[in-house]
């Protein structure tokens, strides 16, 4: 029951509300979602340089405390896939918490407290390997269990005919940040890497700069504004209603596509990391240089890329970069040379950053926003159950099998078959949902090849003009630059 106080308070707030002209509303809910897609690429910032000294680096480690194969698919695995089918909770966190927002914090909040845990495993002995499985686990399921609220809040605030553009900026920025961390986490690595013990602190050092990162991340989430949301129970169903009516709609296809993709990406992905440290015996050095190339190249590539899905449309980019990406794993097998390594890498940068932007505009293009949550939820179950088959049978390929002088050679051949056949079997049945420009295939690869990426670059880290920033304000468009981190000018 509300007392006396509270009720006059309520009573206030309504009058106050009823007072405000429609349009002085309307101008105060389009300033709280400037401010919050700003604070969304700060969030976004910060969270990739968690990624960068801290997610990245988990496999390292588990090398470190001389993991299996079988223990790397894992931890590579069963993490997402227990993530995922957290997601199948979404509707009930909905229905309890009433707010996206709470949930997407609460879940953050918990995954940066993980990195404490995961760091002390190094003491256990024997038991490291399985207790580090465990803390990762649970370090997914909290990131993972908001990732629906999230996708439905961000798809309130970010425009539809605009979201190629934003996500593009904000994962350039992101990109550019995850790069410099990965390579100040590699050098702490390889500065300490001296002895046993000393190799541990370094390991301390960067997950202690991951959960200071994922903290101002959890800082700029809690400013940003949420729109009104309402639980509508009609909008819902069942996971078992979804896989029926899957291959019927484009986004059920969508899912399968993906579904059957992250199987064979995961059958090679837990295994690129002992690879290049066993089989290559990389440097810590070596390893991060490898690993940020492919990054450099994609934080470039996003806005690109993110443009023209906007005005071509994700699926003509998600086709090309859907034929493209598949090929990486059978690269990695046909030279050791690291220069060829890098040309490897570059081309894995230019192709991943296209699918990954394509696959996630297509998936706002294709849900509509009081479904869209349930929606994703089912896709991350799927995937995430892909993920942890694929590394499994990884795992027992790598640990049963003397075909070539690198036992990890065979995931790679599999995962690039898998790969091209999902791409070959579902790509085509993809329907494209919005009204765009008509191009072919060729020219807008063409137009990815050609765009200067560092024009971007230049705009998005060395512009400070004041002039530029108001551009942003007034503009209905969302290339956020780095001019938002000046304080405005006193008038």
């Amino acid at each position: 029951m509300l007392n006396i106080n509270q009720k006059l308070l309520i009573s206030k707030q309504r009058f106050k509300s009823n007072s405000i002209s429609p349009a002085r509303q309307m101008e105060e809910k389009e300033e709280k979602i400037k401010k919050s897609l700003k604070f969304s690429i700060f969030d976004g910032a910060f969270y990739w340089m968690m990624v960068g000294f801290g997610e990245s680096f988990l496999a390292a480690f588990a090398v470190f405390l001389k993991a299996t194969n079988v223990q790397l698919g894992l931890l590579s695995s069963l993490p997402k896939a227990l993530g995922s089918l957290s997601q199948l909770f979404s509707n009930n966190l909905l229905k309890f918490f009433k707010s996206r927002k709470k949930i997407v914090c609460i879940g953050v909040f918990l995954q940066a407290f993980m990195y404490i845990p995961i760091a002390l495993v190094f003491f256990f002995g024997e038991f490291s390997i399985p207790i580090l499985i465990v803390f990762v686990c649970l370090y997914w399921i909290f990131g993972a269990i908001g990732g629906p609220a999230w996708s439905s809040w961000m798809g309130d605030l970010v425009s539809e005919h605009k979201r190629g553009d934003y996500f593009g900026n904000r994962n350039k920025i992101g990109s550019f940040v995850s790069f410099l961390s990965l390579l100040a986490a590699g050098y702490i690595l390889q500065r300490f890497s001296t002895g046993n013990f000393m190799e541990y602190v370094g390991f301390c050092i960067i997950f202690s700069i991951a959960i200071v990162s994922r903290f101002i991340s959890f800082f700029y989430l809690t400013k940003q504004y949420e729109p009104e949301y309402v639980f509508e129970p009609k909008s819902h169903f069942s996971f078992i209603q979804f896989l029926k009516q899957a291959r019927f709609t484009n986004y059920g296809l969508f899912v399968f596509y993906l579904s059957l993709m992250n199987l064979g990406i995961y059958i090679a992905a837990p295994f690129f990391t002992p690879y290049m440290l066993y089989d290559l015996k990389l440097s810590y050095t070596l390893f991060t240089i490898l690993t940020a190339t492919a990054m450099i190249v994609k934080f470039m590539m996003m806005p690109i890329w993110g443009n023209l899905c906007d005005k071509y449309g994700t699926k003509k980019v998600l086709t090309i970069s859907g034929f493209l990406m598949p090929a990486i794993p059978l690269l990695w097998t046909l030279s050791t040379n690291i220069n060829y390594l890098i040309f490897v890498q570059i081309f894995a940068g230019f192709s991943w950053a296209g699918f990954d932007i394509a696959s996630f505009n297509f998936i706002f293009d294709t849900t509509k926003p009081s479904k869209r949550a349930t929606c994703v939820a089912y896709y991350k179950v799927l995937k995430g159950l892909a993920i942890f088959i694929g590394a499994m049978a990884g795992g027992l390929m790598v640990n049963y099998n003397s075909f070539f002088w690198s036992k990890y050679y065979l995931v790679f051949i599999i995962s690039f078959v898998i790969r091209y056949f999902a791409s070959f079997l579902l790509l085509p049945k993809l329907k494209e949902i919005r009204m765009v420009e008509a191009i072919s295939h060729r020219k807008l690869l063409m137009k990815a090849l050609t765009t200067r990426p560092s024009i971007g670059l230049v705009s998005t880290i060395m512009t400070f003009r004041r002039n530029n920033h108001k551009k942003i304000l007034m503009k209905p468009s969302f290339k956020f630059k780095f001019s938002i981190f000046q304080k405005k000018q006193k008038r």
